[in-house]
């Protein structure tokens, strides 16, 4: 047994034979009496390892979400006798922490509530959705973990825990889409069928979210403080407020340590511009030119990955510079990933040359389309994704030509 322990091999070996017992109906309590001497020595990177080989060996992510709760459950009790890892006021880890006890002082608050809704009243329903409008900003919490955090991950070979963290995130968001709208109309429902929404919706959310804090504080930050470089933590707080507000703002303190610049930098001169068969831009007038485009453009390369995005003022979707790099696979929800591939798949083979949707969003009509990008012999070299706010075009009637600017 002493090898098990001191091998790290040999853990994540052992933890993929525990997790296979699991998965076959062997109870979690059994698993840790006979695996103690391992599980004393299991730590984050061990889980993350265990979980990636056993996707590469076959396991469906879906089922490792499945079980995802009994996997905490077989690893929690030496989990929490590792103390945190320190972080300085102001890190990303600790703002995303701070955010966290923020989160669960709000689901306690929302448990009270819950507690109260059979018995229905004006008071109770006021006060579930003054919580509700609070609790629908775990959003911006998961998108900056999923944009910001996770593909740094990514790029230090750990996979497995973000597609299947993402995964979980996306299940809360339709709990929480749920219960904010059996808050909104709970007016019209009796004691029972508020009961019935306590027990099937907002008690299991409330669950979901709880669960999803130990995952981050157990086994996420610590990965993530092993693996992400302070450059790299600097990116994340440079984009943090990219995503809108959160459940905390973070505070002054940490700051990463600053970039070294050359002394003296070569100037720019004419032969930086981009020359093209039609003519030459700068640097300068081209990153200006492609902001200034009414459209958002987003270029992913031949490989898959992305390797450009406009940063026009008014874009219908985020996109932050972290996602430079990363596969376009990982930069949607696991659930969308077969659809995505299936797009880029026919526009590389030639079977479209375009793939057009169109959808409504906040209020806008949103026009979204994917060019397949070849070259002179025909070679793919890409895909571009076109996105637009068509709304004011939609509206347009009659006609404005140019020279009515003369009588405006």
């Amino acid at each position: 047994m002493s090898e098990l322990i001191d091998n790290r091999r040999h853990r994540v070996d052992a933890l993929k034979g525990i997790i296979r017992e699991l998965h076959d109906g062997t109870s979690p309590e059994v698993l840790k009496e006979r695996f103690r001497a391992v599980l004393d020595q299991v730590g984050a990177g061990e889980i993350s390892v265990m979980e990636s080989e056993l996707m590469a060996d076959g396991l469906p992510e879906q089922e490792i979400k499945r079980m995802c709760e009994l996997h905490v459950a077989v690893f929690r009790d030496r989990l929490e006798q590792r103390p945190a890892a320190d972080t300085v006021p102001g890190h990303p880890v600790d703002t995303f922490r701070r955010e966290d006890q923020a989160l669960l002082e709000l689901v306690k608050a929302y448990r009270e509530v819950a507690a109260s809704l059979d018995s229905g009243g004006t008071a109770v329903v006021a006060r579930w959705l003054e919580l509700h409008a609070r609790l629908v900003l775990v959003d911006t919490h998961y998108k900056r973990k999923e944009y910001l955090v996770f593909p740094f991950l990514e790029k230090a070979g750990i996979t497995a825990p973000p597609k299947v963290m993402w995964s979980l995130h996306d299940d809360i968001r339709e709990s929480v889409r749920a219960a904010g709208e059996a808050a909104a109309g709970a007016g019209s429902l009796d004691p029972a069928d508020l009961a019935l929404v306590r027990d099937t919706v907002v008690l299991p959310m409330l669950a979901a979210l709880e669960g999803m804090i130990e995952k981050e504080e157990r086994i996420l930050w610590p990965m993530a403080l092993e693996h992400l470089a302070e450059t790299e933590w600097g990116s994340v707080q440079e984009q943090w407020h990219e995503f809108g507000p959160g459940l905390v703002e973070p505070v002054i303190g940490w700051h990463p340590s600053p970039r070294v610049v050359p002394e003296n930098p070569a100037p720019v001169t004419a032969d930086d511009a981009v020359r093209l068969p039609s003519g030459h831009l700068t640097l300068r007038q081209l990153v200006a030119m492609l902001d200034t485009l009414p459209v958002d453009l987003t270029f992913v390369d031949a490989d898959d990955r992305v390797a450009f995005f406009s940063e026009g003022r008014d874009r219908v979707f985020e996109r932050n510079r972290a996602i430079i790099g990363r596969r376009v696979q990982d930069c949607h929800p696991p659930s969308s990933i077969h659809i995505v591939q299936g797009v880029i798949d026919e526009l590389r083979s030639g079977k479209r040359e375009v793939a057009e949707f169109w959808l409504e969003l906040g209020g806008k009509f949103v026009h979204i389309r994917y060019f397949a990008v070849r070259d002179e012999s025909g070679t793919y070299l890409g895909c571009l994704e076109v996105t637009q706010d068509v709304t004011p075009v939609r509206a347009l009637t009659g006609e404005r030509r140019l020279l009515d600017e003369a009588g405006a």
